[in-house]
């Protein structure tokens, strides 16, 4: 059965992108394609409507689709957890209508994160840079305040971890008291490294997004998902078996164009 679909922001770079997946897929049909002047209401007639629009517009498009019984793909950055948990209680008992929300669309992304989460556990000193392109709008990136929740959580029961100078400027944002340093830089596409540093050694854990090809499993998977979804799912984590069962990846083969590394140094 063939799954009608409207992408919000196909004019930009993952826009067009999702466009073009979306056409060469036998069982999606791309019945709208809305740029920044598009009315919303031209998403109404699909089934799924995708958001790649910018953190300002996203909330807008995401209410004004459930509204009107159209499940959501989001792979907009911005949404926090607070944001995130108003949503869900907004969609509590509705089964016609549900969202999938995805801070990166990179299964190598997603891998990289929760082994920062697995290995939160065994180390008090955390802090996470990301880059990306000068044009991205928001920081701290999306992945990087996932990252920085799931090790928060991971260590829960252990605390924060240790940020010393918290006051001054140049030591970052702290997410979940993890430190995250943003990049905006001319030719650089995206990535991310988790430091972690305990006593006498240290662990790097890095993703490096190479072309956008990366994202394209992701996005089809993150897809096939939103055809059923109800509630609000986070995370490609909950779609992908991580091989993590129940463990620190939870509650969060890697595709071309990614990279994710791990390495220690003394």
């Amino acid at each position: 059965m063939t799954t009608r679909v409207a992408v919000i922001g196909a004019t930009g770079t993952m826009g067009l992108l999702i466009c073009g997946l979306v056409d060469q897929a036998e069982d999606y049909e791309l019945v709208a394609r809305l740029g920044s002047q598009s009315p919303l209401s031209e998403m109404l007639g699909a089934e799924v409507a995708i958001d790649v629009t910018r953190p300002g517009v996203s909330q807008s498009v995401v209410d004004f689709a459930t509204s009107n019984g159209l499940r959501v793909l989001v792979g907009t950055s911005g949404w926090s957890e607070e944001r995130i948990g108003s949503l869900a209680h907004r969609l509590a008992g509705r089964a016609d209508t549900g969202v999938v929300i995805i801070p990166n669309f990179s299964i190598g992304s997603v891998l990289a994160t929760a082994f920062a989460a697995a290995a939160a556990r065994f180390y008090g000193s955390i802090e996470i840079v990301e880059a990306h392109q000068a044009a991205k709008v928001d920081s701290p990136s999306g992945t990087a305040v996932r990252t920085a929740e799931l090790i928060g959580r991971a260590r829960a029961e252990l605390g924060p971890v240790s940020a010393p100078h918290t006051d001054q400027r140049a030591r970052g944002q702290q997410v979940s008291s993890v430190p995250v340093h943003s990049l905006r830089l001319e030719g650089m596409l995206a990535r991310q490294d988790v430091f972690l540093g305990g006593p006498g050694e240290t662990v790097t854990i890095s993703h490096n997004t190479l072309s956008a090809k990366a994202y394209e499993r992701g996005i089809m998977l993150a897809l096939d998902a939103t055809r059923d979804a109800r509630g609000v799912t986070v995370g490609l984590d909950q779609i992908v078996d991580l091989g993590f069962g129940a463990g620190a990846g939870a509650g969060v083969g890697a595709g071309a164009g990614s990279s994710a590394r791990a390495e220690a140094s003394e």
